[in-house]
């Protein structure tokens, strides 16, 4: 089965998810040719080891704690705190408790 992501004029929810957090799951919330979102659900020690994107992101908390880990710091966020990452940037994220997190990412740029 297809995965369905949001069309062009949907409204998306992003709202913390609070005690639902420890049953969501992560999931691709829209992509097209040029943009994807995700919204990451990490609970408190869950990581998303270190990798790269081809195109640049942003990483935005929306509930809880989490660090990224860039070669040249450790970037701590809290909720409503957001960070760009340039394109091709190695980096790794880490919930320090239990936490949400909006990633969105630029395609084919």
């Amino acid at each position: 089965m297809a995965l369905t992501h949001a069309q062009a004029l949907e409204v998306i929810d992003i709202r913390p998810l609070g005690t639902a957090l420890r049953e969501a799951v992560t999931i691709s919330l829209l992509k097209t040719e040029h943009l994807q979102l995700m919204r990451l659900v990490l609970p408190a020690g869950r990581s998303v080891p270190q990798h790269h994107v081809a195109g640049e992101i942003t990483v935005q908390c929306l509930e809880g704690e989490v660090t990224l880990d860039v070669p040249s710091r450790n970037i701590d966020l809290a909720a409503g705190q957001l960070v760009l990452l340039p394109a091709g940037e190695p980096h790794a994220l880490r919930a320090r408790t239990d936490a949400t997190v909006l990633v969105t990412v630029l395609l084919n740029a």
